[in-house]
C-alpha cells in the first residue's frame, strides 16, 4: 500500500485507548468546524464528527461482515459492516475508506462507489460511548479473500440477506449497523441487482 501523508503520520488507528488520533468535527451539513481527539469525541454526549462506512459484496451479491476484534475499546467483539472508521483531518472520506479497508481486511475493492451520507446519534450500551456521526457511505465489490489484521478484526463472513437476518437475530451487532445499512440500501440494490435480494 502506498504511504500517504495520513498513513505516514498515523501508522496505527486500531482503536486502542492510548491512540492520540484526531477526528474532524463537523456541523449538521457536514462542514468541518474543528478537530477533537478520538476518544473524547465519543464520550457522552458525543461530538458530531466525520466517519465512513463501507459495504463490500462478492460476485454472488453477499455482504462481507466483520466481527470487531476483542481488543477494541469501542464496541469490541460485535459484528458490523465490512469496514468503518474516521478520516484523518483533511483526508478525503473516499481515500480513508479505501485505506482502512486495506489496513483492516487486507483487500482493495475492485469497485468502490459513493452511496450517500447519514447522520445519527447511537449510544453504545456496553461502553457508554456515543456515536455522533456524519457518515459517508460506500458500496463496492471485492474479488480477493480477506486477510484480516487480528488486532482489528476477529472474524469475517459473507452473508446473503437471509443469512444476515438470521445472524442479526442471534448475534450482537454494532449500534450503528442497521442505520448505515438501511441508508446504503438504494446503492446496494443498484450494485448487486434485484436477484441478490437486498
Amino acid at each position: 500500500m502506498p504511504i500517504t501523508p495520513a498513513t505516514a503520520t498515523h501508522s496505527s488507528s486500531n482503536g486502542t485507548a492510548d491512540d492520540a488520533i484526531l477526528l474532524e468535527l463537523v456541523d449538521e451539513n457536514g462542514v468541518t468546524i474543528g478537530t477533537a481527539e478520538k476518544l473524547s469525541a465519543h464520550q457522552p454526549p458525543g461530538r458530531l464528527h466525520r466517519a465512513f462506512s463501507v459495504f463490500l459484496f462478492d460476485e454472488r451479491g453477499r455482504l462481507l461482515l466483520q466481527q470487531r476484534a476483542l481488543g477494541k475499546y469501542h464496541s469490541p467483539g460485535v459484528w458490523s459492516n465490512t469496514c468503518c472508521g474516521h478520516p484523518y483531518p483533511g483526508e478525503a472520506p473516499f481515500a480513508a475508506a479505501a485505506r482502512r479497508t486495506f489496513e483492516e481486511l487486507g483487500v482493495s475493492p475492485s469497485l468502490l462507489a459513493e452511496a450517500g451520507t447519514v447522520r445519527y446519534n447511537h449510544p453504545d450500551p456496553a461502553s457508554g460511548l456515543v456515536e455522533q456521526e456524519y457518515n459517508h457511505l460506500y458500496v463496492g465489490l471485492v474479488q480477493a479473500a480477506p486477510r484480516p489484521d487480528p488486532e482489528e478484526v476477529a472474524e469475517t463472513v459473507f452473508v446473503s440477506p437471509a443469512e444476515l437476518a438470521e445472524r442479526h437475530a442471534r448475534d450482537t451487532f454494532s449500534a450503528w449497523f442497521m442505520t448505515v445499512l438501511d441508508a446504503a440500501r438504494p446503492a446496494v440494490r443498484e450494485l448487486t441487482g434485484p436477484s441478490a435480494g437486498w
